[in-house]
Formats: structure tokens, sequence, C-alpha cells
């Protein structure tokens, strides 16, 4: 794997604590969208009549919040598996964008990072 300049290199270990963090991650985060798909399919049958504005309305926002929650989860699983896939393929630790080490440090920290440091920050300033 590579490592910037100055880092050590990757041990096996280290490797392996990454990844079954990762995978760990993976198991909850699809157990969160499983019961948060439950509970949105539960909502949609307790939509009652006689509902005033005030309540249809509340009933709405929750269900579009607890939507976007649930996108959010799933985009964050697959950022994750797409780590895991990143580590198979060999290419884990390699900026996508400048094809430089991504740094150890921020892996440790930030494991799904596809970007090093500069890029990110160049892409955020856009």
């Amino acid at each position: 794997m590579p490592v910037r300049e100055g880092e050590g290199h990757w041990t096996a270990s280290e490797l392996a604590e990454v990844r079954a963090g990762l995978e760990e991650q993976i198991g909850a985060l699809r157990r969160e969208i499983a019961a948060s798909a439950s509970q949105i399919a539960e909502g949609d049958t307790s939509e009652g009549a006689g509902d005033d504005q005030a309540d249809a309305g509340a009933k709405t926002y929750e269900r579009e919040h607890e939507l976007a929650l649930s996108y959010n989860s799933q985009d964050l699983l697959a950022q994750i598996e797409r780590a895991v896939q990143r580590m198979d393929a060999g290419t884990y630790g390699i900026c996508e964008s400048c094809a430089k080490p991504i740094g150890k440090a921020r892996l440790q920290v930030f494991p799904r990072a596809t970007l090093c440091v500069s890029c990110k920050q160049r892409e955020e300033r856009r």
C-alpha cells in the first residue's frame, strides 16, 4: 500500500484493523437501513383520514426527514463498500484525482477517503 513520505508502511495488522472496522460499519448500516425502511413502510399505512392540515404537514415533514436520513445512510454504505472494494483491487490509499498516496494517517482517521488532503481541499473550494 502506498504511503506518503515520512510515514511508515502499512502492516498487515493495521490494514486488517481498518478493514474490520469498515466491515463492522457495513453490517451496522445495513441493519439501520433495513430498520428505517420498515419504519417508513409502516408509516405509510398509518396515514389517517381526518387529519387536519397541521397533522398532515407534520407527518409529511417527518416522512421526508426519515427518507433523507435513509438516503444518507445508503450513501455512506456505498462509500464504505467502495473502500473495501478498493482494498481488494489494490487501489486503496491512492488518490483518485492525482494518483499520489492519500496518507496513512488520513486513512486511519477517515478510512473511506478517496482523495488526498490537497485534492480534497481543492474540491471543497469549488
